[in-house]
């Protein structure tokens, strides 16, 4: 019987790759024939495995880009998810009423419960984007501007004692610019999500409180290390969702930390949302949070607990990440461009009195190569350098495109990272980090740029992130000097956003 059993064991193990085989085959003869005409990698015809492992490895962003160099336009990734890297393609796929939605990608990306973020159906969509919306509009945002220059001021000095401190021979320190901005982001989100700063300028350290629920013990958690693997895990497993309700007992750590970021994430949200609920003397502050806990026109919560976990938690992921990385890609190509970083200072030298320390939204909000370079770290960078994938439904007609037809249970995305750098639009120097080309653009290229995607799910924060980006970096440059060598290479790790590591700036004070 033993020996049966064993047989029976070793004929299973020798039959499972056939079985595996046997069933991506019927998927890519039945179920998806109408898309065998439209070029991609080999593997990805049969099998989501190869955008799973891209994810995993960071390499997703220059993997699709690769792909669409060599396939064009249209470009097939996985089974059922095709790429188009082209212009029409962004309100196509992204915009107001064509009717796709999110796909099952997002699941990966859920908390405690579905947020505006992750939230798939439409009419809850458009129910969670009417309570937060109008918090973010220019109008709302700009109240929001003493909040953001009293932690900018802090961000200043900061650096300014530790390019005094630790200067060398050279005259220049050096600093972890991706770690300082993403600390400048999150103690501006405390403030105006929360009321309370998390501190982290002033401690130069990432670690704050976290609860598992409401009843338990503080923890004291590093945000952007849960930040990141939350990130990369949701990536990755986003790539081939079927995987979540097994992925906790994949015998790889990389998912137990993913598991834990995004559980130490939601125990940060508790015990900022916990600290409001226990103090009486908060439930009059008018923030994001008050907002979001206020009850509708018929006294009820808007929110639940588990789901007003979920929106704050998502708060805390795009009110800091995105803005974050996005600063400190700003620093490291101003750092790696000194032509650039003059020209900059030179204008808001011009612009802002040199009495003024930290200059207000008013003063830089329309200097030309202020905006020039923060739309070029846009361009350049893509801190979402992957598509937002949309799924067109079943009671959808399907989708022509360029002479394509993809019927209902089709994914589509148009990859940002690709579209910025598409010589066709940007032309031969697309790869080049280069401020100027703002000063005149086409037509074409002002239809493909979208760094904060576009349509219904567009970034709601999108008002308040063009503040904070123009603030923070008239703020720096007007008093550092920032270096970097072109030679010192600058590696990325991908969650759903690309993130620079390892980014060592060179820093001092200016005229030093």
């Amino acid at each position: 019987m033993a020996i049966l059993n064993q047989q029976s064991f070793s004929a299973a193990l020798i039959a499972c790759p056939f079985i595996l085989l046997a069933y991506y085959l019927i998927l890519y003869v039945f179920t998806f024939g109408s898309l065998r005409p439209i070029p991609g990698p080999f593997l990805a015809r049969f099998t989501n495995l190869q955008n799973m492992y891209k994810s995993r490895a960071s390499t997703r962003t220059m993997w699709i880009y690769d792909s669409h160099k060599k396939y064009g336009t249209v470009v097939r990734i996985a089974p059922n998810h095709i790429s188009i890297a082209h212009e029409e393609a962004i309100n196509v796929i992204l915009g107001h009423g064509n009717g796709l939605l999110k796909s099952s990608f997002y699941d990966a990306f859920v908390t405690t419960d579905r947020s505006i973020f992750t939230t798939r159906d439409r009419a809850s969509h458009s129910r969670k984007r009417r309570i937060v919306s109008h918090t973010f509009s220019p109008k709302s945002v700009l109240t929001l501007e003493p909040h953001l220059m009293h932690h900018i001021a802090i961000f200043v000095e900061k650096l300014e004692e530790i390019a005094e401190r630790r200067a060398g021979a050279s005259g220049f320190a050096e600093i972890d610019c991706m770690r300082w901005h993403m600390f400048l982001t999150f103690d501006a989100l405390g403030e105006v999500v929360f009321s309370k700063s998390f501190g982290m300028l002033q401690k130069g350290s990432d670690i704050v409180e976290a609860k598992m629920n409401a009843h338990t013990d503080s923890m004291f958690l590093p945000a952007i290390e849960n930040l990141k693997a939350r990130g990369k895990a949701a990536l990755t497993l986003g790539a081939l969702p079927e995987l979540l309700p097994f992925a906790r007992y994949i015998p790889d750590p990389f998912f137990r930390r993913g598991f834990m970021g995004v559980k130490n994430i939601a125990g940060m949200a508790i015990a900022r949302i916990k600290e409001r609920l226990d103090d009486p003397s908060k439930h009059d502050v008018r923030d994001i949070l008050a907002i979001l806990m206020q009850p509708n026109s018929e006294g009820r919560e808007q929110f639940g607990f588990r789901e007003l976990i979920a929106e704050a938690a998502t708060l805390f992921i795009a009110g800091t990440d995105t803005t974050g990385i996005t600063l400190g890609a700003t620093m490291i190509h101003l750092a790696r461009a000194p032509h650039a970083l003059r020209k900059l200072q030179a204008e808001l030298d011009s612009a802002v009195p040199n009495n003024v320390a930290i200059p207000s939204f008013d003063m830089i909000r329309n200097l030309p190569y202020l905006n020039a370079v923060i739309n070029e770290t846009q361009r350049h960078h893509s801190t979402i350098g992957i598509g937002l994938p949309r799924e067109i439904p079943p009671d959808s007609p399907g989708i022509h495109f360029q002479g394509h037809y993809f019927p209902t249970g089709t994914v589509l995305s148009v990859p940002g990272f690709t579209v910025h750098h598409l010589e066709e639009i940007w032309g031969p120097d697309a790869m080049e980090y280069k401020p100027e080309r703002w000063q005149s653009l086409t037509p074409r290229q002002r239809a493909a740029f979208f760094p904060f995607s576009h349509g219904p799910t567009a970034c709601l924060g999108r008002s308040f992130a063009d503040i904070e980006l123009k603030l923070t970096v008239a703020a720096w440059a007007r008093r550092l000097d920032v270096y970097m060598s072109p030679d010192d290479e600058v590696r990325f790790s991908e969650g759903l956003t690309k993130r620079p590591v390892s980014a060592m700036v060179k820093i001092r004070r200016r005229g030093g």
